[in-house]
């Protein structure tokens, strides 16, 4: 029996991890944050002492991702994102994580799943039964990482954030390996204007005619 999938990719602070988690939880579907991969690798990096731009620390980081720390908020802080955007530019890391998610694509629990990052529907699961890219203007994206921040007790200036995340789209967009960008047959859901409840509600709609269809064929098959 082969697996749906559905693949969200999008800027940082788009919401699409939220996102991703809801769509798993309407369709009874496996979820699987491929960002939290590259956090965790850099995390590894960070406590060893390493540099998460050397190719040599940042792949020991890859092998000894942590995943029971998944949750930890440490990995969602701006120094560990920062760190992550470096580690993820390094081929030898994207091929050390390639395999994981693709096996995890291949055979999730409950026969379906939802994975988001930044190369989930161009490069790790291009046969995807349906692509959302999923977006929001910068200076909104800052201000929703900023009240993340805050929320954790990390205090930085707005302004501050808006220049990261501004610097972490470039470097995403501009990489030479597996590049952000929308692939051709994924769905655009700008969540600019939108609260989570009606970005969702946006998401299904896009998503769930070709959940169906997938769902229909296979059980035709």
């Amino acid at each position: 029996m082969s697996s749906i999938v559905i693949a969200v990719d999008g800027t940082a602070a788009s919401g699409k991890g939220t996102l991703a988690k809801k769509l798993a939880a309407h369709f009874g579907f496996a979820h699987l944050d491929s960002g939290a991969l590259y956090r965790l690798a850099a995390l590894a990096v960070l406590e060893a002492k390493g540099d998460p731009a050397n190719e040599a620390d940042a792949l020991k980081g890859a092998q000894n991702i942590d995943f029971t720390r998944a949750g930890d908020p440490a990995i969602r802080t701006d120094i560990v994102g920062k760190a992550a955007s470096h580690v993820a530019a390094i081929p030898a890391v994207r091929a050390a994580l390639l395999d994981f998610q693709r096996n995890f694509l291949a055979h999730p629990p409950g026969g379906g799943a939802v994975m988001d990052g930044r190369d989930i529907g161009t490069v790790i699961c291009p046969s995807a039964a349906a692509k959302l890219y999923v977006d929001a203007r910068l200076e909104v994206r800052a201000r929703r990482r900023w009240s993340e921040l805050k929320a954790m007790g990390i205090r930085r200036a707005e302004q501050d954030v808006v220049a990261e995340l501004g610097a972490r789209d470039a470097a995403d967009k501009s990489r030479a390996i597996a590049p952000l960008r929308q692939a051709e047959d994924a769905d655009l859901l700008d969540t600019s204007d939108l609260g989570i409840d009606a970005a969702f509600a946006a998401a299904l709609a896009l998503v769930s005619p070709k959940v169906e269809s997938a769902l229909k064929d296979r059980h035709r098959g």
